[in-house]
């Protein structure tokens, strides 16, 4: 399903979901409820990450004028990079994500549920068999899974600074067990130049060794300074 079909699929489940109303003899409940309704689906639409990318398919620069750029920095770097939107560009490194890590994790935050911290119980109780992380805990864990924090071999060298401007569409398919290891791939989404900075979406998909299961989700947003 391509960006348009994406888009015009959302729009028929609206009008769906609107022709089955009787507006004159809808409660207020039933309102808000449609209300919600409509602002979940417009939100979800716009974060998808396709729809981030619709710029890419209408105008390839980006749908900046890229004259307007102050720094040439930016268009060399907007340049070399456009070619590898869509394409996979990192692969990291294992790790193991042990009950030591865990505990930590939970000191810290304060969310020391069973599932997370009892092993005993969790081996008795929980459907996984064991101890589980913190899906804010791999959240975390990104930087240090995409590479992206060493000073001796920065991802962006050209940049003078990189700000960590938040994540969209964040999901956690499946748990990940206390012992397993863990590593992530990075694909590059989109890019949008401005005056003096490039906006650079990248995907992140976290597997779990041995079953290739895809544990964690994110489309992390970075602001590259020049």
């Amino acid at each position: 399903m391509d960006v348009f079909e994406y888009i015009r699929e959302k729009e028929r489940s609206i009008r769906v979901r609107l022709g089955r109303l009787d507006l004159k003899n809808t409660s207020d409940a039933h309102l808000r409820q449609l209300s919600y309704f409509i602002s979940h689906s417009l939100n979800n639409t716009l974060n998808n990450s396709w729809v981030s990318r619709i710029h890419l398919i209408l105008d390839p620069a980006g749908g900046r004028d890229l004259q307007a750029v102050k720094n040439p920095k930016v268009a060399d770097f907007y340049h070399e990079w456009q070619a590898h939107i869509g394409h996979e560009l990192f692969v990291g490194h294992w790790m193991t994500i042990d009950q030591s890590r865990i505990d930590r994790f939970a000191d810290v935050t304060g969310d020391r549920q069973w599932i997370h911290t009892d092993p005993e119980r969790a081996r008795n109780e929980s459907p996984f068999g064991g101890t589980i992380a913190h899906g804010f805990l791999i959240l975390s864990l990104l930087p240090d899974l995409t590479d992206t924090v060493n000073p001796q071999r920065p991802p962006y060298p050209e940049a003078r600074m990189v700000i960590n401007c938040g994540l969209n569409q964040v999901r956690f398919p499946h748990p990940v067990k206390a012992g397993s290891r863990i590593r992530a791939r990075t694909s590059l989404q989109s890019l949008v130049p401005s005056k003096r900075s490039v906006e650079m979406v990248n995907q992140i998909k976290v597997e779990v060794e041995g079953s290739g299961r895809i544990v964690c989700v994110a489309d992390s947003v970075l602001k590259l300074y020049f």
